[in-house]
């Protein structure tokens, strides 16, 4: 089972959204060659998930994409 993906997550910054692994930005485990990818909310602000189609289920109680 995946985790949820999180909305909008305190310090995203310190975490590495390009896979399921959510590896820091000190330890990245892909093995692709690139840098930490960022999370959709510091690219396109707090309401990212309602614009355009991110296949995401929102559960509005918990502030988390339902898994």
């Amino acid at each position: 089972m995946r985790k949820p993906f999180p909305l909008n997550p305190k310090h995203p910054e310190r975490i590495c959204w390009g896979c399921d692994k959510y590896c820091a930005t000190d330890a990245l485990g892909c093995g692709n060659g690139s840098g930490r990818t960022m999370h959709p909310a510091e690219m396109l602000g707090e309401d990212w998930y309602l614009h355009g189609d991110w296949g995401l289920e929102v559960d509005t109680s918990t502030g988390r994409a339902a898994s």
